[in-house]
C-alpha cells in the first residue's frame, strides 16, 4: 500500500473504533479523529526531525528508547536545536510510551493526560485565539466523551492500537496535494451545515485552487504576503492561496466564529506547514467583532482576501448592531423578515467586509449565490452597482450546479482588484462542465483536471471563447443593467439554410400534418377519459 492508502487507512480504522464505542456520527466524533491523527502526526513529525539532530537516534532499533534513556540536560539541548514550528515531546509523551503502559486500570486518565500535557509545554506554538484573546490549547480531554465510565480505559487502548501501526514519516517528504486530499477525507463525513451557528461551508479543492491560481496568476516576484479568509471554515481557501504563493512568502489571517471549524483549521495550518500562523487563527464572530485590526483600530488590510460565507441565516440577534456600523456596511444591512428569519442574505455583509479588508493594490475572490450576478434591486443591487461603477470586479466564475457538497445553490466566485486598474472584466460560465457523480443520495459534480486547467487559461488569458467566456467593458455591463451572468452576453446564432420553395412547402406541410395528428390523439385521449368518468358514475 501507499503512503495515501495507509494514511486514509488509519482514518477509517479510528473512525471504525468511534463507531464500536457508541459514537459513530456522534456530534463529538470529529474531535476525537481530528485530535487523535494530529496527535499521531505531531508525534511522528517529532521523531522524524529530532533523528536528524542526533546519529545515535537515527540509528537506533528503537530510538523512542534511547531518547528515554538520554540524560535531561542531552535531552534539552536537543530540543534546544529543534525548529521552532516543531512540538516538544518528553518520553513520557510519545505513542510508545502509552503503549508500553495500557495493562494500567487508569489508562484513559493517562491518555487524556497525555494530550493534555502535550498542549500545556507548547501553548506558546501551538495555539489559536478566541475573538477575546483567550488562547485556544492543541487538545482537550476525549474519553470523557465515552458516557459509559467502564470502556473509557478500553476505548484510549483502542485508540492507541491503531495509531503504533502507521507511520507518517514518508508523508513528510510529501507536498500540498497529499495533504489536500488526505484533509477532504479525513473531513468528508463532517462538512454538513449542522455544526455551529454559521454553517461550515467546506469548499471543494477544485474550487480553492481555482481561486488562488486567478487570483495569484503568473506573478512569482511576491514576498511577505499576508492573506485573509473572514469566514475562514476548516482553512481550504488559505491552504489552496497560501501553496500558490509558497507557504515561506506568506503569512495567514483567518477568521470564523464555529468552534467546529477552528479546531479543523488548526489541524489544517499545521498539515500544511504554517504552524506561524496559528495564533492568527481566531475564532469569533467576524461581523460583530472584527479580531484582524491595525494599530489604529481600523480593519486591517491583506493583499490576498478569500471567502465562501454563508448565504443566508438567521442573525436577527446582531442585526440592530451591525445596522449601527454604517461605514462598514456602506450598502446596507438585511432587515428582519418577519417569516423565515433563516433567508437573511448575510453573505453581503461579508462581500462588503472583503471589500473593506483589501489594501489599495489588494485583490479578492467570494463565492456567492449565482442569482447575486444578475440582482435587480437591495442590497444585493447596491453591492453589485458598487463593484462596477468603482471598477473592483474584474471577475465572475458561474460553476457547475450541485459542486458543493452540502448546498444545491447555484454558485459563482467574483473576483476583486482594488488597485480598479482594469478595464475590462473577464465573465466566464462554467455551468456546463463537470462530470456526475453519486454521493450518497444525492447527485453532485466535480470538475476535471482539464476542465480547471481550461478555467484558469480562459481567465487568465482574457480569451473569449464561444458559450463559454466573454470579456466586457464597464460600460457594457451597465448597458445590461449590472448582470455579471457571461450568459448574457453571448451572441445569439440563427442557422440559415438555402432550400427551395416546394422543400419549404413540403416541410410546412409536415409540421401541419404532425400538428393535426397530436390534436386527434388529444381528442381521443380526452373521449376515453369521459367514457371512464361516465362508467364510475353509472357504477
Amino acid at each position: 500500500m501507499s503512503i495515501k492508502e495507509h494514511t486514509i487507512a488509519l482514518i477509517d480504522n479510528l473512525k471504525a473504533t468511534c463507531s464500536a464505542y457508541g459514537m459513530g456520527n456522534d456530534g463529538n466524533e470529529y474531535k476525537i479523529i481530528t485530535q487523535v491523527f494530529l496527535y499521531k502526526f505531531l508525534n511522528d513529525k517529532f521523531g522524524y526531525e529530532i533523528k536528524k539532530l542526533s546519529n545515535e537516534l537515527k540509528t537506533a532499533k528503537q530510538w523512542e528508547l534511547v531518547y528515554s534513556e538520554m540524560s535531561e540536560e542531552d535531552r534539552l539541548d536537543l530540543l534546544d536545536e529543534l525548529d521552532p514550528n516543531v512540538p516538544r515531546l518528553n518520553p513520557e509523551d510519545l505513542i510508545s510510551y502509552l503503549w508500553n503502559n495500557q495493562t494500567k486500570e487508569n489508562f484513559d486518565k493517562i491518555f487524556d493526560d497525555t494530550m493534555i500535557n502535550i498542549a500545556d509545554q507548547n501553548i506558546d506554538i501551538f495555539f489559536t485565539l478566541s475573538s477575546n484573546k483567550t488562547k485556544i490549547k492543541l487538545f482537550e480531554r476525549l474519553t470523557p466523551l465515552v458516557t459509559d465510565e467502564g470502556k473509557r480505559s478500553d476505548f484510549a487502548r483502542a485508540l492507541v492500537d491503531k495509531l503504533v501501526k502507521f507511520s507518517f514519516d514518508e508523508a513528510f517528504k510529501e507536498h500540498y496535494d497529499f495533504f489536500a486530499h488526505i484533509f477532504e477525507y479525513l473531513l468528508k463525513d463532517y462538512n454538513t451545515a449542522g455544526g455551529g451557528k454559521y454553517a461550515e461551508y467546506y469548499t471543494p479543492n477544485s474550487i480553492a485552487t481555482i481561486m488562488a491560481k486567478l487570483l495569484v496568476g503568473n506573478d512569482t516576484n511576491l514576498r511577505n504576503i499576508e492573506c485573509y479568509d473572514p469566514s475562514a471554515g476548516t482553512g481550504t481557501l488559505l491552504m489552496a492561496l497560501s501553496h500558490k504563493i509558497g507557504v515561506d512568502k506568506c503569512t495567514i489571517f483567518a477568521q470564523d466564529i464555529s468552534q467546529k471549524s477552528n479546531k479543523m483549521l488548526k489541524l489544517n495550518l499545521i498539515l500544511n506547514g504554517l504552524v506561524s500562523s496559528l495564533d492568527h487563527a481566531v475564532q469569533g464572530d467576524t461581523l460583530l467583532n472584527p479580531f484582524h485590526k491595525s494599530n489604529d483600530g481600523q480593519l486591517r488590510q491583506f493583499d490576498f482576501v478569500v471567502s465562501n460565507p454563508p448565504f443566508k441565516m438567521d442573525f436577527s440577534d446582531t442585526q440592530k448592531q451591525l445596522s449601527a456600523m454604517p461605514t462598514r456596511f456602506w450598502a446596507g444591512v438585511p432587515n428582519v423578515p418577519n417569516k423565515k428569519k433563516e433567508s437573511m442574505a448575510i453573505y453581503t455583509l461579508f462581500i462588503q467586509h472583503v471589500i473593506n479588508s483589501l489594501k489599495p493594490n489588494g485583490k479578492g475572490a467570494i463565492v456567492v449565490p449565482t442569482g447575486f450576478i444578475t440582482a435587480k434591486s437591495g442590497i444585493e443591487n447596491k453591492v453589485l452597482k458598487h463593484i462596477v461603477d468603482n471598477k473592483i470586479v474584474y471577475g465572475c466564475v458561474s460553476m457547475p450546479p450541485n459542486v458543493f457538497a452540502n448546498t444545491g445553490t447555484n454558485v459563482s466566485v467574483l473576483f476583486f482588484d482594488n488597485s480598479k486598474k482594469s478595464e475590462q472584466v473577464v465573465l466566464v460560465d462554467a455551468s456546463k462542465m463537470g462530470e456526475e457523480y453519486q454521493d450518497g443520495n444525492n447527485k453532485k459534480r466535480r470538475l476535471l483536471e482539464n476542465e480547471i486547467d481550461t478555467i484558469v487559461k480562459t481567465f487568465l488569458n482574457k480569451k473569449p471563447i464561444e458559450e463559454l467566456s466573454v470579456v466586457v467593458t464597464y460600460d457594457k455591463i451597465k448597458e445590461k443593467k449590472y448582470s455579471l451572468n457571461a450568459g448574457q452576453y453571448f451572441d445569439i446564432k440563427i442557422d440559415y439554410v438555402d432550400i427551395t420553395e416546394d422543400e419549404f412547402n413540403e416541410k410546412m406541410k409536415g409540421y401541419q400534418d404532425n400538428l393535426a395528428n397530436l390534436f386527434a390523439e388529444g381528442n381521443k385521449f380526452q373521449q376515453e377519459i369521459m367514457e371512464q368518468l361516465g362508467r364510475v358514475k353509472y357504477e
